[in-house]
């Protein structure tokens, strides 16, 4: 009797461990995100397009819903460095939200550039 009781939990709480990292999952990484944002205009500064290397939006410029908004229709044209935007993969594109997103104004802990 005690077997099959530990044999229920063991696989109830295998069960809660795979939904949360399921869940998890579809959510970026803001660390990765926020070398990709400076990278983009790494690379658009040494392209000559703008005048310095560092973001010219910070990601306390804009709420979580506004920076919600701009990824779900993909209007990066205020960022500036269109070719360098339209050469991120998908996953490039998440953790930048992440890091923009996790930092906005309205968060717990909003972040300039620096």
């Amino acid at each position: 009797m005690l077997k099959k009781i530990m044999i229920c939990v063991l696989g109830i709480f295998i069960t809660f461990s795979f939904t949360g990292e399921i869940m998890a999952g579809d959510k970026g990484n803001w660390r990765k995100g926020k070398r990709s944002y400076r990278n983009v205009y790494k690379a658009c500064f040494k392209r000559g397009a703008v005048e310095k290397a560092k973001p010219p939006i910070s990601p306390d410029t804009k709420t979580q819903g506004q920076w919600k908004r701009v990824f779900d229709n993909k209007k990066f044209s205020a960022f500036g460095c269109k070719e360098e935007w339209e050469k991120l993969s998908e996953k490039d594109l998440l953790n930048i939200f992440t890091y923009l997103h996790d930092h906005a104004a309205d968060s717990p802990t909003p972040a300039k550039c620096k």
